[in-house]
């Protein structure tokens, strides 16, 4: 698969909650997890597991920045 979005993080799943509609997926990118909430039908369709490899894919128009 190729994809336009250039921020691909590559990691591993180290959690999958569903909930009514929509999964929380828990992706390890180096230490820093990263949380992607998508269908459950996508969770299904892909056969995401804890433990396998996944990629987190950004894609946005905007980044904000905020400090303390």
């Amino acid at each position: 698969m190729r994809l336009s979005a250039r921020n691909r993080l590559k990691g591993k799943i180290v959690e999958v909650t569903k909930g009514q509609t929509t999964a929380h997926v828990r992706i390890d990118v180096n230490g820093t997890i990263v949380t992607a909430a998508i269908t459950n039908e996508s969770v299904d369709e892909l056969g995401l597991k804890v433990g396998m490899g996944a990629y987190a894919v950004v894609k946005a128009s905007d980044v904000m920045v905020g400090v303390d």
